[in-house]
């Protein structure tokens, strides 16, 4: 939006799945974690969709969170309405701010709106209720052209969680629901915070354009941005996935990337995430290896952008929950203090406010970004490949100290012999 902070591209986001977080699997086993999970430098806790999950066609024996019966209840497996209150003012406490799931595509095919509204949804050429994505058979969707009431009963749901306390919201498949109408709920929500921050669950560009073949709206990333704060890095997701499968060069994730600063808006805002509810962890894709994991990971808080963990990933874990069954995440190496390092150089001014670089070594497996203002500048080369061999780098000959690990880095001749560390070195300004 026009008036986005750019100050969200400090913050660290902390994603939790409720019911796969702890063995309870509920929202007062979380408050027990918050000191932790600040201590590792989260501004912001972000909940899985919390209500009831539908039963007709649901998924797996438990159902999907994102098969919504009753936004307005919380399921009674993660505990009651008083216990997310409670939760959020164990948060605030703590200086944090709470971020909940919105899924405003869709509800479950049993949900109370569904049973009270049917004028409020989709219906296909036969003239079924349905989802547009086939694939989505324990969901409905909505049809937000019949009924201006359905707008007004969202908006207001949206409200009644604000007047709650509720700091921000991430919307599912955001770009599938009408611009008109997140800038009608988000007028609405102001009125009670208008320090509430909005997170867009924008679509990969291939599922944008499959779905705008069969004829249904969509908006593309760049429409994302006139009503959200934030929004995913799916756009350059697909080659990120590619390049750890094997399929493509690193070369082309950091073309994508570089792209963002030329076709989104001077105060764009992207949410940075190595993993995901949706995605494989780092971790399985590297197959543990720690040095890929640390570069991948400073890689990530390195860039221009907020930064996402999703819970376990502090701790190395292989284990992607499925969003159908109770599926703790496993914990291998902690990397907590490694975090922390990563999130006080995140929260630095200069992440929000300075120039970015980016550069592609001619040897493939390397990252090379800096980030400067007038004062300093910052250099990061991340060997996420573990290759060796030498890279180009825009610093005078000499020697640096790697902050993060205090050795000492030499240019010669404008080059500088990879590591298997992270590098990230500080330059002071005349």
């Amino acid at each position: 939006m026009k008036n986005t902070n750019i100050k969200l591209r400090n913050l660290v986001i902390y994603q939790i799945y409720v019911r796969n977080f702890s063995k309870e699997g509920t929202l007062n086993a979380i408050v027990p974690e918050l000191d932790r999970i600040k201590a590792l430098g989260v501004d912001v806790v972000y909940l899985l969709p919390i209500h009831p999950i539908g039963v007709k066609g649901k998924k797996g024996s438990l159902g999907c969170p994102y098969s919504i019966q009753d936004y307005r209840a919380i399921a009674k497996e993660l505990g009651t309405m008083n216990d997310l209150e409670h939760l959020i003012q164990e948060v605030h406490s703590r200086g944090l701010k709470i971020m909940m799931d919105i899924v405003y595509n869709h509800t479950s095919n049993d949900s109370v709106l569904l049973q009270e509204h049917p004028e409020y949804f989709y219906r296909n050429k036969s003239g079924n209720l349905a989802s547009k994505v086939e694939d989505w058979s324990d969901v409905t969707d909505f049809d937000y052209s019949k009924d201006k009431a359905l707008w007004t009963e969202l908006s207001d749901t949206l409200v009644d969680y604000v007047k709650k306390g509720v700091d921000g919201f991430r919307c599912d498949v955001a770009s599938c629901v009408p611009m008109d109408f997140w800038k009608f709920a988000g007028k609405n929500v102001r009125k009670v915070n208008r320090n509430v921050f909005w997170l867009s669950e924008s679509i990969h560009g291939g599922f944008c354009k499959y779905l705008r073949d069969l004829g249904h709206e969509c908006m593309s990333e760049p429409e994302i941005y006139q009503v959200f704060d934030m929004a995913y890095d799916y756009d350059v997701q697909p080659f990120y996935d590619d390049y750890l499968r094997g399929k493509r060069p690193l070369k082309d994730f950091l073309e994508a990337i570089q792209r963002q600063e030329e076709i989104y808006p001077g105060n764009y805002v992207k949410m940075k995430n190595l993993e995901n509810h949706d995605n494989l962890r780092i971790a399985k894709y590297v197959d543990g290896n720690l040095d890929k994991i640390k570069n991948w990971t400073a890689f990530n808080y390195f860039q221009k952008g907020a930064v996402m963990l999703y819970a376990g990933e502090e701790y190395c874990s292989t284990i992607t929950p499925s969003l159908f069954e109770k599926d703790l995440y496993d914990k291998n190496e902690d990397i907590s203090e490694f975090l922390v390092s990563l999130a006080k150089l995140k929260k630095q001014i200069i992440f929000s406010k300075g120039i970015f670089h980016f550069y592609i070594p001619t040897i493939d497996g390397v990252a090379y970004n800096t980030v400067e203002d007038v004062n300093k500048e910052y250099h990061g080369i991340f060997n996420v490949g573990q290759v060796e061999g030498e890279i180009d780098v825009q610093l005078p000959d000499g020697t640096y100290r790697n902050i993060l690990t205090k050795k000492a880095i030499k240019v010669k001749q404008g080059k500088m012999v990879l590591v298997t560390d992270p590098v990230i070195i500080k330059i002071k300004k005349k």
